[in-house]
């Protein structure tokens, strides 16, 4: 898969959900971008904050990587929520200070918007049939997308932690698919609480287990723990950490 910029435009904004903002990205520089899996992601480039110039990196000559300007531009990492041949979904998490989601808020139709990419994400070999999906509200845009695309005859077992139940989403659920949303408000909520739902998670029936989970990074240490002590590695899991908090920075 050949990665390149992308200027697309936005046309329009949506909101998912009170904190989940969407847009909706399209025109002519939609064509030739691709993406093959749930977790693919994207680099968004935003203009240089002292010049408001936008700086583009350039295809290198065998089309596999991008060449970056120096001083590196003012990028954020996203997830390609569904792509279409005329549309481009991304999702945003609201929160104040942050450079991509306070762009994403402000942006109006017609607004352009470069995509560098994709960076290809993980591709889940077919012998494993049931995935086991953990992720905060970082990583809703990807697991939405992979349940969307889960093969006929696949289990997956899917706990989310987002900040309350306004946050919840409307996401496919099909048979044999067991989503489970937990609420950073409930006390009762421990910080453990992904690595506890992996725990629970029946595997009794001897299918194959692919294992990923996304989010916060320290929200992802105690799945990490459980992971390797239960023997998942390399080939069989990806435990990748989003951002770290503050998450203005990060996000």
């Amino acid at each position: 898969m050949t990665v390149d910029v992308h200027e697309l435009v936005v046309l329009r904004q949506e909101y998912v959900t009170p904190r989940m903002v969407r847009l909706v990205l399209g025109g002519p520089g939609l064509a030739g971008l691709e993406s093959r899996t749930p977790d693919d992601h994207v680099k968004l480039v935003f203009p240089d904050s002292d010049t408001g110039r936008v700086r583009l990196p350039v295809r290198s000559a065998d089309g596999l990587s991008l060449e970056w300007p120096r001083p590196f531009p003012e990028t954020r990492e996203y997830t390609i929520r569904r792509l279409t041949a005329d549309e481009c979904w991304i999702d945003f998490v609201v929160h104040e200070g942050g450079l991509a989601s306070g762009w994403a808020v402000a942006a109006a139709p017609g607004a352009t918007l470069a995509v560098a990419g994709p960076r290809a994400g993980e591709v889940v070999p077919g012998t494993f049939t049931h995935h086991v999906l953990l992720g905060d509200h970082t990583a809703l845009p990807a697991i939405g997308r992979w349940l969307e695309d889960l093969p006929d005859g696949v289990r997956a077992s899917v706990a989310v932690l987002v900040p309350d139940r306004a946050e919840e989403q409307d996401l496919l659920v099909r048979d044999g698919v067991d989503l489970t949303w937990f609420h950073e408000d409930d006390p009762a909520v421990p910080s453990s609480v992904l690595a506890d739902f992996a725990a629970g998670v029946d595997r009794t029936d001897g299918r194959p287990v692919y294992l990923w989970a996304a989010g916060e990074a320290a929200l992802l240490k105690p799945v990490r723990v459980w992971a390797r002590s239960n023997g998942f590695a390399r080939g069989t899991c990806d435990i990748a950490g989003y951002w770290r908090r503050p998450r203005t920075r990060s996000l």
